[in-house]
């Protein structure tokens, strides 16, 4: 494992966590979409509770991340997100209802029906 690049810390599963599933899910999109090696997770404001989740693929980590390493899969955190994830556990379910990533974050006051935005 190479060394992490400077401004960059580990971080461990009690920031956030992600589920077997999840994992296998991610390892394989990283593989088919090509866009990078580690999984970002953000929070950015909007959604219908005020708070929305962020999931994309990039290549690098940037000064700052928390890099866990979750599943077999790197997830990278910035700063900010990391004070809403704690203890948040991603999902995947491959249901034709209701299926797909879900969020469970033990910080969230409210949360919508897709999943997707919450409050604190």
């Amino acid at each position: 494992m190479p060394p992490l690049p400077e401004g960059v810390r580990e971080g461990g599963e009690q920031l956030v966590r992600l589920t077997a599933e999840a994992g296998a899910k991610v390892a394989a999109l990283i593989a088919r979409e090509q866009q990078g090696d580690f999984l970002r997770i953000a929070i950015t404001g909007g959604g219908c509770n005020g708070l929305s989740y962020k999931l994309k693929f990039t290549p690098e980590l940037r000064r700052g991340d928390i890099l866990v390493r979750s599943a077999g899969v790197p997830v990278a955190v910035d700063p900010k997100t990391a004070l809403y994830l704690k203890g948040t556990v991603l999902d995947y379910s491959g249901k034709m209802v209701a299926g797909g990533f879900k969020f469970s974050n033990p910080n969230a006051k409210a949360s919508c029906s897709c999943g997707e935005s919450f409050s604190v």
